[in-house]
C-alpha cells in the first residue's frame, strides 16, 4: 500500500508549515535547516492537540500507512 498523491501533498503541507512557523517565530537572523526529526517532534505535539480538541483524526491530520 502506498500513500496517494493527495496524502503526500498533505504531509508536505504540514511539514513545510511547521518549518515556516519556526522561521516566522524566530527572532534571530539564523534560519532553521530542514530537520525532519525536529519537525516530527513539533508535528506530534500539534497533532495531539488538533485530534484531542477537534474531530480530526490522526490520519486526516497527517496521513500515514498503518502496517
Amino acid at each position: 500500500m502506498e500513500l496517494t498523491k493527495k496524502q503526500i501533498e498533505r504531509q508536505d503541507f504540514v511539514d513545510n508549515s511547521i518549518l515556516e512557523l519556526l522561521q516566522i517565530l524566530n527572532p534571530t537572523n539564523k534560519n532553521f535547516d530542514w530537520d525532519i526529526e525536529m519537525i516530527a517532534d513539533i508535528r506530534n505535539k500539534i497533532q495531539y492537540y488538533i485530534t484531542v480538541k477537534t474531530n480530526c483524526s490522526e490520519q486526516d491530520f497527517y496521513p500515514y500507512i498503518d502496517e
